[in-house]
């Protein structure tokens, strides 16, 4: 039918900051075009509105009566007219991209309470996208190529492009499909008499993700008690078994061998054996929950706690980016709400790792997106669902390899404060379960299920089901009342709605007593929902309660001041079953202890890997001034200043330590620090650790760096480290094969064993495993990661050292041994090397160097401090240097090396872990170096800042290296990604 179209577009001489974006991304692809492209932001109500209405719409709610232009018109208008609704756009193509009908639109829905609120009632509401493109009349082919070109703008799981044309209908804008009628009976699925084909076919064709094994245990079960399983019992069972879920890789048993094939040993459960184990043995008292709730509880100041976890959502994220990153970070700020009694959200972090956004196009697997549209739709994922809840983005990084290309992986994490006296939490029988937040829906359907198996080209298509769109605004008003309704000891127990959706959140928190639900009163977002459907969906902004029932009424009460819906859907009990009702109908009758403990212990193989060890070799001579703006321009280094600049990382105003450095915020920061209680000055640094490199040449070295990375970037900013906890996420490939659990086997010793070394406990994990593409038959496997997260408090807040130089005339002095280790460098790649040796770590006499900053910055001794990673000390120095607009003379005869170096490019350009770079308080200088020498630390003077604008470098003989601009280095570093992912050109194939 026809709709109404509200348009808005910056009045001239304004310009929309996305304009230039979205040229560059055009011009990328070789058009070109005779004038600005103009984006619009578009509105759709009922065509029965009138222009009166319609123009009070848009001046009081829609439109900024300062910046914007506003067009209103009619879809039924011709696609000339469209054009002319914008003078000097009468020649330009319109590009529209639209949500499909029955995905969500949560900003089409606030529009609807909006304009409610100021008396104007509309059935539906929807919103788009337009980009006018100024193409020459004669421009023929340029047209044509536009058309395709436009395809990138839109994602044809959620999204439809529409070319010279207005939105021609109004379907149930922001309402999902029901497609189609939902069975209300019991469904069952007989099992017996299957064999192990048989039993899969049915695994496979149902998206449970069990293996043989596991649903010949299901089969015998059902055969015990003569019964078939019931549709939503497997379903149950499926999602309480998957690994996202269950971690049955990590914590099941595993023999094993060296790269001869010699036993070596078993593990009964490698976590529990390793991780846990290094936590258990430290034992520190600060750390009050750990691997028992949705995320890990440390001590803050006595009173009050810090909860942490980190997530990954990748298999979503490699589908819908936009979609999948945001309810990523939704679903992660939901652990920490769903955190003993529920903690209040801080800040959040994010890391994505994403193929190179130069790739060339033809080099991008059937059934992918090209990686730099899948990085750009992840940013804007994390920057829409976070901040819009007032929670500031404050720290992460971005990693890119080739090996991402099939599989993105996107890291979301959030730190919460929860007091110290509801920090643990029971369901106990005659509890209320109660379900509040947003209405349950088809969208999430198999979200734990999808996210354990492997991804192929049809993936994007049959699995789209698992993708949600999120609704930050429901959320945010339902952390609010769950924060007032804790406060009010109006609940015994709370957990989120993720993997799994109601399965994992009532079958947990009934886990030891025993529950009754009656699905059909779950609030839906319309009929047809089926049953197991209504049990298993992911859809978002679900919490589950367990609420005692005199406290109901006063429960409801808070959530309706709030605007946010809650019903009673069943009863916590004691009969240690599960019990699950439709309609009178009983959907699923299971015990408890089969439901959590039932899942066959499967023993797999693990052939550890000899690391590569092949010697790379360097170039007889090499323009090194030139290899240092090739390494500051490599996109693993390059600034990350396009996405840091689309976050909020002030909100809330707890923010101390910033994402930038240096007078004019060019240089990077290594971390972020926070004082979330205004009257308690005490803070904590965050910060994060990984490199995929690594993990080609040495799992072990991978895993050491990463951590020994998160404790020097939280070191410099003031953390202590002698009360850091960290997280391991591991992303994976398929640990079915013996190599790759090998590999993980080995990285997790090794970043155990530093741990050990560190005094540093772990409260939280995740991981992520068959992070696979399958093309074919062919399988694209990531690189192994794991990503560390650290967290410390910072005591002095008013003695954080800046990252980047200060003042000029003070010296510059490097802590830890330079190494011939250029193995998986940013140098090495640059070179096409792969071999080489990887970074290793010396825990103890690092750990001491560490320490002993702490308290030197205590002291307010160091004025800078930064720590060399990617890219080496070349790199770090030119960033302090740039970031400060201080110039700096480095002497490379003055660092201190191990005797296997011979070269300067050796020095400049190896990536040792344990350094960390400092600039003096000349004042107190001795001081310094007294302390230092009297701890056996091995420490440098190996230059100093000057007043000039150079970066100026001697080598080993004292002959000058070079001689940089700091312009010039900083161009090398802000240029690559300056206009985001999608507008670098991309390569051309060697192919």
């Amino acid at each position: 039918m026809d709709a109404l179209c509200i348009e808005l577009a910056f009045r001239p001489p304004l310009s929309d900051p996305s304009a230039a974006g979205i040229t560059a991304r055009f011009e990328a692809l070789g058009l070109s075009f005779a004038g600005p492209v103009l984006p619009i932001r578009g509105f759709v109500l009922p065509a029965t509105l009138s222009a009166q209405l319609a123009e009070r719409a848009a001046k009081e709610l829609l439109a900024d009566c300062i910046t914007d232009d506003v067009r209103i018109s009619r879809t039924d208008s011709a696609a000339e007219e469209t054009r002319a609704l914008w003078p000097g756009f009468e020649n330009a193509m319109r590009l529209v991209v639209r949500r499909l009908p029955g995905v969500m639109d949560p900003v089409a829905r606030s529009v609807r309470e909006a304009l409610a609120e100021i008396g104007i009632e509309v059935a539906a509401a929807g919103t788009y996208k337009a980009w006018l493109c100024p193409l020459s009349p004669d421009s023929d082919a340029q047209r044509k190529k536009l058309a395709e070109a436009g395809q990138m703008l839109a994602n044809e799981v959620i999204e439809e492009l529409l070319i010279d044309c207005l939105p021609r209908c109004l379907p149930s804008w922001g309402l999902p499909n029901p497609g189609g009628p939902g069975n209300g009976g019991r469904v069952e699925l007989p099992l017996v008499g299957l064999d192990d084909a048989g039993l899969l076919d049915i695994s496979e064709k149902g998206c449970l993700s069990l293996s043989a094994i596991e649903m010949r245990a299901v089969q015998e079960h059902f055969a015990a008690l003569g019964r078939a399983p019931s549709l939503t019992e497997l379903e149950s069972l499926a999602q309480t078994w998957s690994e996202h879920c269950k971690h049955k890789t990590l914590m099941g048993a595993i023999d094993v061998f060296d790269s001869d094939g010699k036993f070596v040993r078993r593990y009964e459960n490698l976590i529990k054996e390793t991780i846990a184990k290094v936590t258990r043995d430290l034992n520190r008292p600060w750390c009050i929950s750990v691997f028992e709730d949705n995320a890990g509880v440390v001590d803050f100041d006595g009173r009050d706690c810090l909860c942490i976890k980190v997530e990954t959502h990748n298999h979503p994220s490699a589908i819908e980016p936009f979609g999948g990153a945001g309810t990523g970070i939704g679903g992660v700020i939901r652990d920490i709400l769903g955190t003993g009694l529920g903690a209040r959200p801080l800040c959040s972090l994010d890391v994505f790792c994403v193929a190179e956004p130069d790739l060339p196009d033809e080099d991008v697997p059937p059934g992918c997106l090209h990686p730099a549209r899948v990085l750009d739709g992840i940013v804007r994922g994390v920057r829409d669902y976070g901040n819009p809840m007032g929670i500031p983005t404050v720290t992460g990084a971005v990693h890119f390899d080739k090996g991402f290309v099939g599989n993105p992986l996107v890291y979301c994490g959030t730190v919460g404060i929860l007091p110290k006296s509801k920090v643990f939490k029971e369901a106990k029988p005659g509890d209320k379960i109660i379900v509040a937040g947003g209405r349950t829906g088809r969208d999430g359907i198999h979200g734990a299920t999808f996210s354990s198996v492997e991804l192929t080209e049809d993936s994007e298509m049959l699995s789209s089901g698992a993708v949600q769109i999120g609704d930050p605004i429901t959320e945010k008003k339902l952390s609010d009342a769950l924060v007032e309704a804790r406060d009010l000891d109006l609940y015994h127990a709370v957990t989120d709605c993720g993997a799994g959706g109601l399965s994992s959140a009532v079958g947990e928190m009934g886990a030891k007593i025993g529950a009754f639900v009656e699905l059909d009163k779950v609030p839906l977002k319309y009929e047809g929902l089926s049953p197991s459907e209504i049990w298993i969906s992911e859809a978002q902004e679900r919490m589950v309660f367990a609420v005692p029932k005199d406290r109901v009424t006063a429960f409801d009460r808070v959530f309706e001041k709030y605007e946010v819906e809650t019903t009673v859907i069943g009863q916590f009990d004691d009969s240690e079953r599960l019990v699950i009702q439709h309609k009178g109908v009983e959907q699923a009758n299971l015990a408890m202890d089969f439901l959590h403990d039932g899942l066959p212990k499967l023993v797999r193989k693990a052939r550890l890997p000899a690391p590569v060890l092949r010697e790379a070799k360097l170039p007889p001579e090499q323009d090194i001034g030139g290899a240092l703006l090739l390494a500051l321009a490599d996109f693993n280094v390059a600034s990350k200043e396009w996405i840091t600049r689309q976050y909020d990382h002030e909100v809330g105003g707890c923010s101390v330590a910033k994402p930038f450095s240096g007078p004019s915020q060019k240089g990077p920061g290594d971390g972020a620090v926070l004082m979330p209680k205004p009257d308690v000055p005490l803070g904590f640094a965050l910060a994060t650790g990984l490199n995929p490199r690594y993990a080609k040449l040495d799992p072990a070295g991978m895993a050491e760096a990463a951590l020994d990375e998160a404790i020097r970037n939280i070191v410099v900013k003031g953390g202590d480290p002698s009360q850091a906890a960290v997280l391991d996420n591991y992303c994976w490939g398929n640990t079915d094969d013996p190599e790759q659990l090998g590999a993980l086997v080995l990285a997790t010793e090794a970043v155990c064993e530093l741990a050990r070394e560190y005094g540093t406990p772990f409260v939280s994990g995740k991981d992520s495993l068959n992070n696979e593409y399958r093309v074919g038959d062919k399988s694209l496997s990531i690189p192994g990661c794991l990503l560390v997260t650290a967290l410390a408090p910072v005591a002095q807040l008013s003695k954080i050292p800046d990252s980047s130089f200060t003042a000029t005339d003070r010296s510059v002095y490097l802590f830890g041994l330079t190494r011939k280790e250029l193995g998986g460098s940013v140098y090495h790649t640059h070179r096409g090397e792969a071999g080489g040796k990887v970074p290793r770590a010396r825990g103890k006499s690092m750990h001491l160097i560490y320490r002993t900053l702490h308290e030197l910055m205590q002291m307010e001794i160091i004025d800078a401090a930064h720590d060399p990673s990617e890219g080496g000390l070349a790199v770090a120095l030119a960033e302090m240097a740039f970031g400060g607009e201080i110039g700096l003379f480095l002497d490379l005869a003055a660092v201190p090396v191990a005797d296997d170096i011979e070269r300067d490019e050796e020095i400049l350009f190896s990536e040792s872990l344990g350094r960390i770079l400092v600039c003096v308080n000349p004042e107190m200088e001795e001081d310094f170096i007294s302390t230092c020498s009297q701890r056996s630390l091995v420490f440098a003077k190996i230059g100093e800042t000057t007043g000039d604008e150079f970066f100026a470098c001697d080598g080993l003989e004292g002959e000058r290296l070079f001689s940089l601009e700091l312009s010039d280095l900083q161009e090398a570093f802000q240029k690559p990604l300056a206009n985001g992912a999608m507008a670098v050109p991309r390569r051309r194939s060697k192919a």
